[in-house]
């Protein structure tokens, strides 16, 4: 199968979410002034860390489809996996910013993060697995050394909103950097590849 569909298909949700996210941020009618919005400022803040993972997701989901040559049912069925994880990020961002980093918003935000990280590890997998083990995408990949620490990191962040929301939450801020910079493994071998 072509992969147009699922990439289009991707993008429309992605597009979703973040309209759904930004919808979010409401501000009170009676709030006229600037320093109202202060209110606002931990809904912001988990807005604009969410806007960066989905933007994480797809700047990487696309490179990873610009390295893949066809889909498979399978390939489908774990696209739709991450994007069910990455469709709980408005509910997540909005939960956690209106409690002001209390435990338990946080630390289901991290358990969605890590599901979401468990299910684009699951995606390129799939991939990986039709493409086969010589594929750009395999190469490109190699040992993964951010993929393999983010999950960790969520792991760690976890159990940790119950000790500190805002060390948990620096850790989200943490990953999120690691990956803020576009993974530039595909872009690299498809330039290769193209000047061969």
């Amino acid at each position: 199968m072509q992969k147009n569909r699922l990439e289009a298909f991707s993008d429309g949700v992605l597009a979703i979410i973040i309209t759904i996210m930004v919808l979010e941020l409401k501000p009170k009618p009676d709030a006229a002034e600037l320093t109202d919005l202060k209110e606002l400022l931990p809904v912001f803040l988990s807005y604009m860390l969410s806007f960066i993972y989905v933007g994480i997701y797809w700047n990487n989901h696309h490179h990873m489809f610009h390295a893949t040559k066809c889909v498979t049912g399978g390939i489908l069925w774990a696209n739709l996996h991450l994007l069910f994880w990455l469709s709980l990020f408005p509910f997540t961002t909005g939960w956690m910013g209106e409690n002001h980093l209390a435990p338990t918003p946080t630390a289901v935000y991290g358990f969605v993060l890590l599901m979401a990280a468990i299910a684009y590890y699951i995606l390129q997998r799939a991939i990986i697995k039709q493409q086969g083990r010589d594929s750009l995408l395999a190469a490109a990949i190699g040992k993964d050394w951010k993929g393999k620490l983010s999950p960790v990191c969520y792991l760690a962040a976890i159990p940790l909103a119950f000790v500190s929301p805002w060390i948990a939450s620096g850790l989200y801020v943490f990953v999120a950097l690691l990956w803020l910079v576009p993974d530039r493994r595909i872009e690299r071998i498809l330039v290769k590849r193209d000047k061969e």
